[in-house]
C-alpha cells in the first residue's frame, strides 16, 4: 500500500506540466508527497511566511533572518550552482518560508521556495546535520486551446494590446512570419487569426502561451497561412501549398522600428544638403536595438566606413552581399572572416558616421549592383517532401477549417508527433496514386 501511495504522490508532483525537474541533494531525501501540497510540500506541517525580494537583497541575507548560518548558506550556494545559482535571485520575486517549531517552540526553517517566474520555482531544503537540498520545479497548469482574431489599426503589437491578448503572441507571430510578412508595411485593416494554447494555473491565472497551432495573416488582401508540421526532425511552419514560410532572406534585420528613408537615386542628404543616391533602407530605432544577419554568410568587412560609421558587410550565397551601417557597436565574436547564421546577432543600432539620429542603413548588392532591399525576391527553403504530402494536407485542411470556422474538438489536430492518416483517407488515396503510376 505504501508503494502505491508513493507512486501516486510522485505522479501528483510531476503533474501535467511540460517542465522538467532538476535537483541537487547533499542530505536527506525529500518526504513523500501528501494530499495538502504547496510547491510539493505538506503545508499542514508548517507555519508559512511569504515575502518579496527587496532591492539589493541577497539569498544569504534572507536565509540569515531565518536563522540559517553562513556556513550552511555557503553549502547551499555550492549545491545549487548547477540547478539555480543563488546570485540569480531578483528584486520583486516572491518567496515562501516553511517553518516548524520544536518542543521548546523555537522556529526552524525547513524549506524556502523562490519563484523564478509565474510558473517556475526553486525549493531550497534545510535538513538535519546542516545538510541541504535544491529542487527546481514548476506549478501544475492546464492548457486551454484558444482562437482569436483581430483587425490591425496601427501595428501588430497595438492590435494585441487592444484585444487584451497575451503579449507573447506578437513575438511568436513575428518569429513565424519574419520571412513572409512585411511588418514595416502593416496597414490599417490588415488582420490575423491565430490558434494557440494558453497556460492557466488554478484555471484562472494566465501563465503564458504554448504551441501556436495555426495562423492566418492577411496583409493588403493577401492571405498567409502558417501550418505547423514536423519534417526533418523538427516542427516548422508551412504555407498552405506546402512551401516553407522560411525564406533565403529575412524580411528585415531588426524588429520594433520604422522605415525613415527608402531606396532612391535622388535623396537630399540630411547633413550635406545635396541630392545623391541612397541605395539602402533606413530603419529608425532606439540606440542599442539588436541587429540580426538576414541570411547565412561570411563577414567580409568590419570597421569604419566613413560616412557610414561602424559598418559590417556580409557575403551570402547567390552573389548577394548585405551591408549594415551606422552601428553603435558590433556583436561579440563578430570579425572579418566569421561565419554567421540567419538570425544571428551581429550588431546594435547606433548613429555613428554621417547620421542625424540612431538608425540602421541596410543595403543589399547582387553581383555588385545595389538593389532595393524591400523588393528583392527570396527563394523559400525546402518544401514539404513528396512522402509527407498526404499527411501534411490532412493536417493543413483541419487547421484551416479551424481557423476559418468552428470544428468539433475531436476533429482538431492536437499532436504533431507520430501522426498517421486515418484509414479511410489512406485507402482512398491509394487508387489515385496507382492511376498516376499507370499514366506514366
Amino acid at each position: 500500500m505504501k508503494n502505491l501511495k508513493t507512486l501516486l504522490c510522485a505522479l501528483l508532483l510531476v503533474g501535467a506540466t511540460a517542465c522538467g525537474r532538476q535537483s541537487a541533494n547533499t542530505g536527506e531525501a525529500e518526504p513523500e508527497a501528501p494530499e495538502n501540497l504547496l510547491y510539493g510540500i505538506n503545508v499542514d506541517d508548517y507555519r508559512t511566511e511569504t515575502g518579496e525580494v527587496g532591492n539589493g537583497e541577497t539569498m544569504g541575507g534572507i536565509l540569515n533572518r531565518y536563522g540559517i548560518s553562513a556556513l550552511v548558506v555557503d553549502r547551499l550556494d555550492k549545491a545549487s550552482r548547477e540547478v539555480f545559482p543563488l546570485r540569480n535571485i531578483r528584486a520583486g520575486h516572491k518567496y515562501t518560508a516553511f517553518i516548524h517549531e520544536d518542543s521548546l517552540y523555537a522556529p526552524h526553517l525547513d524549506w524556502l521556495v523562490y519563484e523564478t517566474s509565474v510558473t517556475d520555482y526553486v525549493v531550497f531544503g534545510f535538513h538535519d546535520n546542516d545538510s541541504v537540498s535544491v529542487r527546481k520545479d514548476c506549478k501544475q497548469y492546464t492548457l486551454r486551446r484558444t482562437k482569436k482574431s483581430a483587425v490591425i489599426n496601427s501595428s501588430l503589437w497595438g492590435a494585441i494590446m487592444e484585444q487584451n491578448l497575451p503579449y507573447a503572441l506578437a513575438a511568436d507571430l513575428e518569429d513565424i512570419y519574419q520571412w513572409t510578412v512585411d511588418f514595416f508595411g502593416i496597414q490599417k485593416g490588415d488582420s490575423f487569426t491565430v490558434i494557440y494554447d494558453e497556460r492557466f494555473i488554478d484555471d484562472t491565472v494566465s501563465a503564458g502561451i504554448g504551441r501556436i497551432w495555426g495562423a492566418k495573416f492577411i496583409q493588403s488582401g493577401k492571405e498567409f497561412y502558417a501550418i505547423p508540421f514536423r519534417q526533418g526532425g523538427k516542427i516548422q511552419y508551412w504555407e498552405a501549398d506546402g512551401g516553407s514560410l522560411r525564406k533565403q532572406l529575412l524580411k528585415a534585420p531588426l524588429k520594433y522600428s520604422r522605415i525613415s528613408s527608402r531606396f532612391t537615386y535622388a535623396r537630399k542628404h540630411p547633413i550635406y544638403k545635396v541630392y545623391r543616391p541612397h541605395t539602402g533602407v533606413d530603419y529608425a530605432a532606439p540606440k542599442g536595438t539588436p541587429i540580426h544577419a538576414v541570411a547565412d554568410g561570411v563577414v567580409i568587412f568590419k570597421g569604419w566606413g566613413g560616412g557610414g560609421g561602424n559598418t559590417l558587410k556580409i557575403k551570402h550565397a547567390g552573389n548577394l552581399q548585405t551591408g549594415y551601417l551606422h552601428l553603435s557597436r558590433f556583436a561579440k565574436g563578430i570579425s572579418k572572416g566569421s561565419r554567421v547564421s540567419q538570425g544571428q546577432l551581429i550588431g546594435y543600432v547606433g548613429s555613428t558616421g554621417a547620421s542625424t539620429g540612431p538608425h540602421l542603413d541596410y543595403r543589399i548588392w547582387k553581383n555588385g549592383t545595389p538593389i532595393d532591399p524591400l523588393k528583392i525576391p527570396s527563394e523559400p527553403a525546402e518544401p514539404i517532401s513528396k512522402e509527407n504530402r498526404a499527411l501534411f494536407e490532412f493536417v493543413r485542411d483541419r487547421i484551416i477549417a479551424e481557423l476559418n470556422g468552428d470544428v468539433k474538438p475531436e476533429e482538431r489536430i492536437t499532436q504533431l508527433d507520430s501522426l498517421q492518416l486515418p484509414a479511410a483517407t489512406a485507402v482512398s488515396a491509394a487508387p489515385a496514386t496507382e492511376e498516376k503510376k499507370s499514366e506514366k
